[in-house]
């Protein structure tokens, strides 16, 4: 089972990134990482593997961040209809292996990377049916958003 000790950010849905990195940004003492924007691959089981907009940013410093995601409408990440919080996001070492255990114990798989018979990708959205989203990230990556972090490039 996932170690919930490796959670590292809040992913917030947003209408507008720049108007919520204003709002919350000095009210809350955050700087923000460089705005990504790109076409981003994601599988839903409604709508399977789409390529989308999104443009999405996270808090600078740590060990806790907050992400800030604009999406496309009618997507996952759009914000237009239901801002706010949207999931928490956790590290973890296997993706696949992580998901299923949790598919196992109940949980629905809200959206993915990549389709489940690819593997999911490097990401999954996963939900208990008490509603929390938990986003599972591959840690692989994790060095690549620390030097982002620290004000490099997102590569």
């Amino acid at each position: 089972m996932i170690d919930y000790t490796r959670t590292y950010h809040l992913g917030i849905r947003v209408p507008d990134i720049d108007a919520a990195m204003a709002e919350m940004g000095s009210p809350l003492g955050v700087s923000w990482c460089s705005v990504q924007e790109r076409e981003q691959s994601v599988w839903t089981p409604d709508d399977g593997l789409q390529t989308v907009p999104l443009r999405f940013t996270y808090s600078a410093d740590g060990p806790h961040h907050l992400e800030l995601l604009q999406g496309a409408p009618g997507t996952v990440w759009d914000g237009s209809v239901s801002p706010g919080a949207h999931h928490t996001g956790v590290w973890v070492d296997d993706v696949a292996a992580e998901t299923a255990a949790l598919l196992n114990h109940g949980w629905t798989l809200v959206a993915a990377q990549k389709p489940p018979d690819e593997g999911y990708g490097v990401f999954t959205y996963v939900a208990p049916p008490s509603g929390l989203i938990v986003e599972l990230v591959l840690s692989a990556l994790e060095p690549m958003f620390g030097r982002w972090w620290a004000g490099g490039a997102l590569a």
